[in-house]
């Protein structure tokens, strides 16, 4: 699961936005959230692209883009239904945005 910021939201939103420590412990406790980290800001990024043999690193995020991952949570569900259950539970669903994802299993195309 990916948290995102959403550009829509201002200041105030993200300042009046609840705890994620209370969703954290109660994830940590069914076993579902496996690990989890927020990221530092996209300013301390740095890009990677391998051109000619070489790489070639710029500073921040590749893509312009308004939301920002801000953090992320490996959690382990029974099926998507349940990600999304527990996705919705996050503060984060209130003010930003959470991408779902299924890890691809190895040898799926």
């Amino acid at each position: 699961m990916l948290v995102c910021t959403d550009p829509a939201a201002g200041p105030q939103e993200y300042a009046s936005m609840e705890p994620v420590d209370p969703w954290v412990a109660e994830m940590d406790g069914t076993g579902i959230r496996l690990f989890g980290s927020e990221l530092e800001p996209p300013g301390s990024a740095r890009t990677v692209r391998v051109r000619d043999s070489r790489a070639i690193v710029t500073d921040g995020p590749f893509a312009e883009t308004k939301e920002q991952i801000a953090g992320f949570d490996v959690l382990e569900c029974a099926d998507l239904d349940e990600a999304i259950e527990v996705a919705a539970k996050h503060p984060m669903a209130r003010v930003g945005i959470l991408e779902v994802r299924p890890f691809r299993q190895l040898g799926e195309e």
